[in-house]
């Protein structure tokens, strides 16, 4: 019996899932907010030692990813280089600070935690698709595509290696899309390089981005800024998701939002049909495919746009946390040698390497100075 545990870093809550292989009995199935994260990151660790009981290997959360480092392993450099930010961010606390302490916390807890790759560092995604890209999907991404997987492949009664489909993780913050082929992930579109999102304005025109880092500090903040909930002017402490969609709701901004997030959602997936050409299925996971209002509509709207492939969420064993919680679990529980070892075998998991900003043809001064500005 494998008893394994995942953590995923949402951008509302930092989700902790664990379960036994044996019986199925899930033993954790908690959200934290992220705030509290952010301000005492060692929460996280608490609820898993108050766990009292032996636990075989837990995933953490990594940021932008690790080639599947064993926390205990891992540098200074790799920890600062999967939560990347400049020194004027880590002053302003955001949220990926408490990421970054709780991955130094994790390295010497004792535990057997585990630091996952994002999609950059997948053997699985050919080297083309890799350049000049760094988001291609964080490591709770790859999280998601695992939960994928393995709902395809015991929904149908098939082998891990004989599922396909195109993901859409559909969350608070970013719209992410990743492409699995074969049990592989073969192609991803990061929340901060796809279409619009409910906060992320997505990818960012390359002259914005010129006329902003020319204008001040280029922080992160603005990374969630630009998207759904910028361009209707809700506030997003106030209104909640369900009335955002709510047709009662919408003005005339919220009406604009709404059909710029749905068509993104669209975009992104036809940007995955080179790498996955005849998806299985098209999955749903994320904070909004909880609203089933909300699905209808993606659903409408990939069909309208001559997408063919049916359209379901993803089945979650937990009650309180997201799909992405128990992909990293499933990830632990594979490496701990548990009943989904194959299942990471053929994702090719262990075999990563490489780094954020490996993959940048920019020059190797530009290279350089990257490595020096954020790792070290």
């Amino acid at each position: 019996m494998v008893t394994a545990v995942g953590i995923d870093p949402g951008t509302k809550s930092m989700d902790v899932f664990g379960f036994e292989d044996e019986t199925d009995e899930v033993i954790m199935d908690i959200a934290i907010p992220r705030a509290e994260v952010t301000k005492n990151p060692q929460i996280v660790l608490d609820a898993i030692f108050n766990l009292d009981r032996k636990i075989d290997a837990i995933v953490g959360p990594s940021g932008y990813g690790l080639p599947m480092v064993k926390a205990s392993k891992a540098s200074d450099e790799q920890i600062n280089s999967a939560t990347f930010i400049t020194k004027a961010d880590l002053e302003r606390r955001l949220n990926i600070v408490g990421l970054r302490e709780l991955m130094f916390l994790m390295r010497g807890s004792g535990l057997n935690i585990w630091f996952p790759p994002g999609v950059i560092h997948l053997p699985t995604v050919p080297e083309h698709r890799k350049i000049n890209r760094i988001d291609m999907g964080t490591a709770d991404k790859v999280f998601t595509a695992v939960s994928g997987i393995r709902d395809q492949a015991e929904r149908y009664s098939t082998g891990f290696s004989q599922t396909s489909f195109i993901i859409l993780e559909i969350g608070f913050g970013y719209t992410a899309a990743l492409a699995v082929k074969d049990g592989k992930i073969v192609d991803g579109v990061g929340g901060t390089s796809g279409g619009l999102g409910y906060m992320g304005l997505g990818g960012m025109d390359g002259e914005l981005a010129y006329a902003l880092a020319n204008t001040g500090e280029f922080s992160k903040t603005l990374l969630f800024k630009g998207g759904a909930v910028s361009v209707s002017g809700i506030d997003s402490q106030k209104l909640s998701i369900e009335e955002f969609i709510s047709p009662t709701k919408k003005d005339s901004n919220v009406e604009l939002a709404y059909s710029a997030m749905l068509e993104a959602i669209v975009k992104d997936t036809y940007l995955l049909l080179p790498s996955v050409r005849k998806p299985k299925e098209i999955l749903l996971s994320g904070r909004f495919t909880r609203i089933e209002p909300f699905i209808e509509d993606v659903r409408s709207a990939l069909k309208a746009h001559g997408i063919s492939a049916g359209v379901r969420t993803l089945e979650r064993k937990a009650g309180e946390v997201k799909e992405a919680a128990e992909g990293a679990a499933i990830i632990a529980n594979g490496i701990a040698g548990g009943r989904y070892s194959k299942l990471i075998e053929n994702m090719e998991l262990l075999n990563c390497s490489g780094g954020v900003f490996s993959h940048l043809y920019l020059g190797k001064e530009i290279g350089e100075r990257l490595e020096d500005t954020f790792t070290r």
